[in-house]
């Protein structure tokens, strides 16, 4: 008799991951799949960053590191902070972790109780609403929609606040949809959230350096919300470095001195090598990751126009990311070669089936009307998927 915990019979499977998966199968049995599901960038990493890499392993950085990392690592993050984000912290307000989703794990683990809401503003990455249900907490969505650029107001997020609201995620740019925040935009829920002193925010902002004419505005730069901020960030998105697993935490040394506790019951700390390279990536002008963004910013013109003529598909002008976010719930209802579709998971699915692309319905992101295409793929790869989806539907 299996007996699971009602924890992992309650946690969902990640979208995105299972989507990846079933791509990888399709492939495996000889189907020429062409993948727009995983938000991975297609570039090496750059050589500077394998080159550090390569002297601490000359070095002999072979041991365990410190629970919340490195401390020069640590320096180096504050400096980024301070550069990039005008954040002051200090060594011990940071936390080095597993990638960044083991960042949003901790913060959620030692900020909620059972019974605690967390509020999410819709489209959202899919890991946000599985990791408030690992700590046991409710979720509450605040919708949003292709004809407001996928962004909330601040009149929508006080009226979603309860008095178990704790903790709010904020993600800028976006995964799924592309979407940045302006500066006023969040200036303005700040001064909704100066009522609620109880209420914690997220901030995960893994793609700040991939935008495009939009520049990253960190909520924790606001001052009335410096103290209850946490900011998460990572080397995965900007540096391709998906595989290296590193992403960090700066926010109060309270809620840092709590992750480090957690963390060193799970895994303690994060990769060495990693964390050597990671420094070295973060030291280096940002100016050197340029040419990866400036290649996004092309794919993301490319795949506008050829989703333009596809009948049927809204869409908008995403500022960041690598993704297009387009609605699809025109299609919705409509039986094409034998196949009906219902909703987005339907289409992507037909998709998949029939034009042998892989997408992610927007169901996943608290969207249904929609579906994830990642452009992180490179040109030739772009075009020929996008002629696949327009001859199946059009």
């Amino acid at each position: 008799m299996q007996q699971l915990s009602d924890r992992i019979n309650n946690l969902p499977v990640s979208e995105t991951l299972a989507m990846a998966a079933k791509a990888r199968e399709l492939k495996a049995e000889g189907k020429d799949i062409i993948s727009l599901s995983l938000g991975e960038p297609d570039f090496n990493t750059p050589d500077f960053i394998k080159d550090a890499a390569k002297q601490a392993i000359d070095d002999n950085y072979n041991s365990y590191s410190p629970v919340d990392g490195y401390l020069d690592l640590r320096e180096a993050i504050c400096r980024k902070f301070k550069r990039d984000n005008n954040l002051t912290y200090s060594p011990n307000q940071i936390v080095v972790s597993t990638g960044a989703k083991q960042s949003i794990a901790n913060i959620a683990l030692v900020l909620l109780n059972p019974g605690d809401e967390v509020l999410l503003p819709a489209p959202y990455w899919v890991s946000y609403s599985a990791i408030a249900t690992l700590a046991e907490a409710t979720y509450k969505e605040i919708p949003s929609s292709i004809d407001t650029d996928f962004k909330i107001t601040p009149e929508q997020l006080e009226a979603a606040i309860t008095p178990k609201t704790k903790l709010i995620f904020f993600n800028s740019p976006n995964n799924p949809s592309g979407t940045v925040y302006t500066e006023s935009e969040y200036r303005a829920f700040a001064k909704v959230l100066e009522k609620y002193p109880n209420i914690y925010i997220l901030s995960d902002e893994i793609y700040e350096h991939i935008n495009y004419g939009q520049p990253n505005f960190s909520f924790a730069s606001i001052e009335s919300m410096y103290d209850r901020t946490i900011t998460v960030n990572g080397v995965a998105k900007a540096f391709a470095m998906t595989g290296w697993r590193i992403g960090y935490m700066g926010g109060p040394a309270w809620i840092a001195k709590a992750c480090t506790k957690i963390q060193g019951q799970i895994t303690s700390g994060a990769n060495c090598i990693a964390q050597r390279a990671t420094i070295a990536a973060l030291d280096a002008p940002v100016s050197k990751i340029q040419f990866m963004v400036d290649e996004f910013h092309k794919r993301r013109d490319l795949v506008l126009e050829l989703l333009s003529e596809i009948k049927g598909i809204n869409i908008n002008t995403p500022k960041g990311a690598f993704y297009v976010f387009p609605d699809v719930s025109s299609y919705f209802g409509k039986t094409i070669d034998g196949v009906t579709i219902n909703n987005a998971g339907d289409f992507s699915m037909f998709l998949l089936e029939k034009a042998n692309v892989a997408t992610v319905t927007g169901g996943a992101f608290g969207a249904p009307d929609c579906i994830r295409l990642s452009y992180a793929a490179s040109t030739e790869e772009l075009k020929e998927a996008f002629k696949r989806i327009k001859n199946v539907l059009n």
